[in-house]
């Protein structure tokens, strides 16, 4: 069924035939029970296996994932009213999820859900634009009141058409499919654009109505538009004139001349409504009725007119004013009764209470100034201030209460704080003094607040206490900072100094360091103080190190002998040859240790001249001097009688005479000298040179063994993978641990296949010390019991080359390829 997965004799086999089973989309179920039994066999094979499953269930689960997504983008979509935020946030969570969004039907219901929300964002901005529109319109009516009444008159029609074509667009707006969707705001912004426009129209086509009356009929009232009253005013007394003129016996007035007065205080009423100061308006249109009042029949006709048209702008005026004065006192009404509505954990607290309530004061105090009084709404808002006044009342009280106990609390303090300098005034302990006076001030800012009168009151008091406690401690400190800088000139002197030792300089620290922990001082001056103590000995040990540097700076010629053998090993280190590091690393010794410099002083010299037997005959042999007995180990029991120095000497000539041989010499150790000479001393940019050259070499060297090894493993497994005897490595690259016949076996073994290679691999891991796979440690362990079974027989570590002949005489594969290649790198290498 499976294509002979479980037939192929190797895991590359079984890949292959895996993969082509796989091409054929196999069932679910089968997948799953294939896996369950190659699993346990063969872990790289069952891989593949294990990759289609994890595909499969990451399917299964898109698919799960679209379907739940799907269906809620279909609620979405069949709510009558979509929530703008909701769309938005099912692509945001989706995604976030792992929903497939690309495919269908995911991808469809985005799409739906997009054209959705872009519908509605479209007709949001729609209403914004009709509403400008309709500010518009309005802007064009009122324009038209300030011309004259037969300009409105003759654009009158074609203003109605352009209002009942704003209203049919937002009539439209309304009937759109998106309309229950949109945000409420949207919806009661467009109602009120449409029932102003509607109010400004009728108020418009009324007060042109009637101004065409009032210019048909002179009795008719006049229109409230100012501009318009005035025109047809104007109409109506040039008439009069006229008429007064024609008519014979017409009593006429005498010209008037205008008051410069009434003409001040027009202008300045005017200047009060242009600019829409509603609270000096009502008084500047009161000095101009006074003046009208008082010049009666004087006044001029112009002046009348327009006093006339700006006292019924200031009226209307007032009007709004008051009705906006009204509007802002029952604003402040509801924010005075909204403060005791809150919830009991949400109300304000006592100072914020007294703030808002003092400010919602101030507002209706500003509110009243210019305008009429309104007695009903000032007693709601005075009896909901009084009620949110009791919380001020009670914070108020807990203020005054917590004050007088921090008044108390400061008291105690300042009572502690006297108390304390008495008890200490023969104390000289002035740590303990110090952390005593800084306890009180922490505990003196963490008494609480207090009113600015009090505290000031009690600080003056706190003062002058902490000024008497404070008093024995300043003058210590005082006497101290003297001691201090009689220290800091004599540091400078003894710096100054050609000749200064270094115990009067550990003395002079002493002493400073005695005299700091005696008596503290302020952290920045003390830390001024010891940069001025310190600051000479440094220079004087900085001139001490410059001038032992200067000195040590130049090399000597060893120096220079070993920084040029430390450069040749470091190049031999980079050229990768194992010889020539050798011979380097020699070198590099040699100079070390002054071989170079004796021998090269000894060729300067020349040979010596050729001895006559005559010159050997005439000197005598240098007797042998030894050198004078300082101790010898005695019988140091209680009670042991000590040899006498004579016999002890004799004990030692007899020794060291049993000790020679017929010829003469020593027959047991040899004497060391008494003094072996020392290499020279290496400055210390030689010795690092030269040890860090040494550490580079040794580390090229174990990398060069370690290639050269790996290399002759690959050799090895090659002439095993071929069963090719001339590629087995040679007997000299194979290492000291396998001799010539070693050798000789293993390329005997490459010859025909036949035997087993498991117990011989088995005693290669047992050799090695190294852990056998899992599936072969029942093995290990019974080859183990017989081992220790067999008497007399060589372990394992004395027959591992014959094993490595067992394991090349067998056939070759990769998982016993592996293990041999990890016994011999440790086999060879011990």
């Amino acid at each position: 069924m499976t294509g002979g997965v479980f037939s192929a004799p190797t895991s590359g086999e079984r890949v292959v035939r895996i993969r082509a089973w796989l091409d054929s989309d196999p069932a679910l179920d089968l997948l799953q029970e294939v896996f369950k039994e190659l699993s346990h066999r063969d872990r790289g094979a069952a891989k593949l296996l294990k990759e289609r499953l994890d595909e499969v269930r990451r399917q299964k689960g898109q698919i799960l994932l679209a379907q739940e997504w799907a269906q809620k983008a279909k609620d979405l979509l069949d709510q009558p009213r979509l929530n703008l935020a909701d769309a938005l946030a099912w692509q945001r969570d989706a995604a976030r999820a792992g929903a497939p969004l690309s495919r269908e039907p995911l991808s469809e219901l985005k799409a739906a859900l997009a054209d959705r929300v872009r519908a509605i964002e479209d007709l949001q901005h729609r209403i914004q634009v009709e509403r400008e529109a309709a500010v518009l319109l309005a802007q064009r009516i009122e324009v038209l009141s300030t011309k004259s009444w037969r300009d409105a008159l003759l654009v009158a029609q074609g203003l109605d058409a352009d209002v009942d074509a704003w209203m049919g667009q937002s009539d439209a707006l309304t009937a759109d499919a998106q309309w229950n969707s949109i945000e409420p705001r949207f919806t009661s912004m467009i109602d009120a654009s449409r029932s102003q426009l509607r109010l400004v129209r009728d108020a418009f086509q009324a007060a042109l109505a009637q101004a065409v009356a009032a210019d048909a009929d002179p009795q008719a009232p006049l229109p409230a538009v100012p501009v318009w009253s005035e025109e047809l005013r104007s109409a109506r007394g040039d008439a009069a004139a006229e008429e007064g003129r024609s008519s014979p016996g017409t009593d006429t007035r005498a010209p008037v001349q205008p008051s410069v007065e009434l003409d001040q205080a027009l202008r300045r009423l005017e200047q009060e409504l242009a600019e829409g100061h509603g609270k000096s308006a009502p008084k500047a249109a009161a000095e101009v009725r006074a003046l009208i009042k008082g010049l009666g029949r004087q006044v001029h006709r112009d002046q009348e007119s327009r006093a006339h048209a700006l006292l019924s702008q200031a009226g209307e005026l007032e009007g709004w004013q008051r009705w906006r004065a009204d509007q802002l006192r029952e604003e402040l009404v509801a924010k005075a009764e909204a403060l005791l509505a809150a919830p009991e954990g949400q109300r304000l607290g006592g100072r914020k209470m007294q703030e808002t309530l003092r400010s919602l004061r101030e507002q209706w105090k500003l509110t009243d100034q210019g305008g009429q009084p309104n007695h009903a709404l000032w007693r709601r808002f005075d009896e909901a201030c009084t009620q949110a006044h009791k919380v001020v009342e009670e914070w108020l009280t807990q203020i005054r209460q917590q004050a007088e106990a921090h008044k108390t609390q400061r008291l105690s303090i300042i009572e502690e704080v006297r108390a304390w300098t008495d008890a200490h005034r023969e104390d000289v302990d002035w740590k303990g003094q110090v952390r005593a006076l800084h306890g009180f001030s922490e505990r003196w800012r963490g008494a609480g607040h207090l009113s600015e009168k009090a505290f000031a009151d009690l600080q003056s008091r706190w003062k002058e206490a902490m000024h008497q406690a404070h008093e024995r401690l300043e003058a210590a400190q005082a006497l101290s900072i003297e001691r201090r800088r009689a220290l800091i000139d004599e540091a400078q002197a003894l710096a100054a100094s050609d000749n200064w030792r270094i115990d009067a300089v550990k003395d002079l620290q002493k002493r400073w360091q005695a005299e700091a922990h005696a008596v503290p001082l302020d952290r920045k001056q003390e830390q001024k103080l010891w940069d001025a103590f310190r600051q000479p000995i440094d220079a004087a040990f900085a001139r001490k190190d410059q001038a032992r540097s200067q000195a040590t700076a130049a090399l000597s010629a060893h120096d220079q002998v070993v920084l040029q053998a430390a450069r040749a090993l470091d190049e031999a280190t980079t050229a990768g040859d194992a010889s020539r590091i050798r011979a380097a690393m020699a070198a590099l010794e040699a100079a070390v240790t002054g071989e170079q410099e004796k021998s090269s002083a000894v060729a300067d010299q020349g040979e010596p001249a050729a001895m006559t037997p005559a010159d050997g005959a005439g000197k005598a042999p240098v007797p042998r001097q030894d050198r004078p007995l300082v101790a010898v180990r005695g019988d140091d029991r209680p009670g042991a009688r000590r040899q006498d120095p004579a016999v002890r000497e004799e004990r030692r000539d007899a020794r060291r005479d049993g000790r020679r041989d017929a010829q003469g010499r020593d027959g047991g150790r040899p004497e060391r000298p008494a003094f072996q000479p020392r290499a020279p001393r290496l400055g210390d940019a030689a010795f690092r040179a030269q040890r860090q050259a040494l550490e580079a070499a040794q580390a090229g060297l174990r990398k060069l063994a370690a290639q050269a090894h790996g290399e002759v493993l690959t050799q090895l497994m090659d002439a095993w993978t071929a069963r090719d005897g001339e590629q087995m490595p040679a007997a000299q690259a194979l290492g000291p641990r396998v001799a010539a016949a070693g050798r000789a076996a293993w390329m005997a073994a490459l010859g025909p296949v036949g035997g087993s290679s498991a117990e011989a691999l088995l005693r290669l891991e047992m050799a090695a010390e190294l852990p056998t796979p899992a599936a072969h440690l029942d093995e290990r362990r019974q080859l183990q019991l017989q081992l220790l079974t067999r008497r007399n027989e060589p372990g394992p570590a004395q027959t591992w080359v014959q094993d490595v002949a067992a394991v090349l005489r067998s056939a070759y594969d990769a998982e016993s390829a592996r293990r041999l290649q990890a016994v011999l790198k440790v086999l060879m290498r011990r």
